[in-house]
């Protein structure tokens, strides 16, 4: 809803698509810097504590955003400080989850995550839609303020209070060493990518729905939300084990694929439907994630999770500014082609990169594993 609300008056205010993509998106580019340096008290902090401390630091930072004559450059100070707060907020809250579930059900575990979320962003950005076109914009972004004020009170009166997950203070060396510990074994690497760079150029379509269709942002949204939820709910409930592994690129190949029909400039029916299927290959980012808590050691559980979480939002904003740019010197719909023909590339090479490795590690005599004691 706040997101919506905002990047609708940048728009209006500016009339910049690469504003109006950042101002949605652009916190995402701070989970980077929060991911280098901030990450490693994901393990280190009480989780009831950060998670209801960041939500109240974000109801008090969106209610800023809804005040009047604020400068565009005071909204962006805004959002970065956020996105700081955000890339410490995913890592407590997915190591978390990882800590209350066994092991063996946290694909299930994260996809009933999931799939509330799709609920949440459903019914966001279809009131966020109604709110802007009856009320304003403005009244949008109060109304998210309210409701992360709503979601501080729930951390921390529906959480139990548990202790840190690892002993120690954080600082930025002990991040940096966990974050070099993670990425130095090839397969957690190519799972990191996986995670990052396909879907986060999708992303970057969706940045542009505001400029695509200022009438319409919200309606492709709510589809966009729609075919996430029936995504994680297929692949969490049906799919059988035996073919996770087989169809972990050919679902992320469906994120971009649907956006080729852009090329055409589609109805808006048609666009709806393009979009829906597309969200739907999100699904592929359980089976990665299930892979890379497979190739993770359970200390860092949390920092693992909040790394992913951080990487892939950073890179939504780092497409997202990519996107505006397309659409500020093409069009919108250019754009998403461009964007969504990358995406396809990407996840083509992965593939490629994962298949020549079972294929090496199914030679007799060849042992590929990753000992426990090396990650």
């Amino acid at each position: 809803m706040a997101g919506l609300g905002l990047a609708t008056l940048v728009f209006r205010a500016t009339g910049s698509p690469l504003l109006s993509a950042l101002a949605l998106f652009g916190p995402s580019l701070a989970q980077l810097l929060g991911a280098t340096t901030l990450l490693s008290a994901a393990d280190r902090l009480p989780p009831r504590a950060a998670l209801s401390g960041i939500a109240l630091f974000f109801a008090v930072g969106t209610a800023v955003l809804a005040v009047p004559a604020v400068p565009t450059w005071a909204v962006f100070a805004v959002l970065l400080a956020e996105g700081l707060a955000a890339s410490l907020g995913g890592g407590v809250r997915y190591g978390l989850l990882n800590e209350i579930l066994p092991r063996e059900a946290y694909l299930l575990g994260r996809s009933v995550t999931n799939m509330a979320t799709g609920v949440c962003q459903i019914g966001g950005f279809a009131a966020g839609g109604l709110l802007v076109a009856l009320l304003s914009p403005r009244g949008a972004v109060l109304a998210g303020a309210g409701l992360y004020l709503a979601a501080a009170l729930l951390a921390r009166l529906g959480l139990a209070a548990r202790p840190p997950r690892a002993e120690g203070r954080p600082s930025i060396a002990a991040t940096r060493r966990a974050n070099a510990r993670l990425l130095s074994v090839p397969a957690r690497r190519r799972c990191y990518l996986a995670l990052w760079v396909p879907n986060g150029l999708i992303v970057g379509c969706e940045s542009l729905f505001v400029p695509y269709a200022p009438e319409r942002a919200g309606l492709l949204f709510v589809c966009g939300a729609f075919g996430m939820l029936v995504g994680d709910t297929a692949v969490g409930r049906f799919l059988p084990e035996r073919l996770r592994a087989r169809l972990r690129f050919p679902l992320q190949a469906l994120l971009a694929a649907p956006f080729l029909l852009f090329a055409l400039d589609p109805g808006l029916p048609l666009a709806l439907a393009a979009v829906t299927v597309s969200a739907v290959g999100y699904g592929a980012s359980l089976l990665h994630q299930e892979r890379l808590m497979a190739l993770v050691p359970e200390e860092l559980g949390g920092h693992a999770l909040g790394l992913h979480s951080s990487g892939m939002l950073a890179f939504q904003g780092v497409s997202a500014a990519l996107a505006g740019t397309l659409a500020q010197y093409a069009s919108p719909r250019t754009g998403m082609v461009l964007l969504a023909v990358a995406s396809l590339a990407v996840t083509f090479l992965l593939a490629l990169a994962d298949r020549r490795e079972t294929k090496k590690s199914a030679e007799p005599g060849t042992v590929n594993l990753v000992p426990r004691s090396s990650v």
